[in-house]
């Protein structure tokens, strides 16, 4: 039986007081995870951009846009790690339509 994979993005918020070497590493951690997890099609690093309101009294954050392919299980998984993890502000993962 084959296994159905899916093209997802995924966009991430990761704060600017991490300071530069605090967001890099937070964007290896996740560059890491999907790949041990899915195929990892690219990484588009958008850099720091002012956000539409105030998230936990910031006005910018530095945007990542990650494209992957993996079955359908892994996104919860990464959303629940998003959520744990110190300097995450935003987060979305979005499966894109075939």
């Amino acid at each position: 039986m084959a296994v159905i994979t899916n093209a997802y993005e995924s966009i991430l918020v990761v704060s600017c007081k991490l300071g530069e070497e605090g967001i890099q590493s937070v964007i290896a951690k996740f560059k890491e995870l999907i790949e041990a997890n899915a195929t990892l099609e690219s990484v588009e690093e958008w850099g720091v951009r002012k956000l539409a309101y105030l998230i936990e009294k910031q006005s910018e954050g530095y945007y990542v846009l990650f494209n992957f392919t993996c079955g359908a299980e892994f996104p919860a998984e990464l959303e629940r790690v998003y959520k744990i993890t110190d300097g995450v502000l935003r987060s979305n993962v979005i499966r894109k339509q075939a």
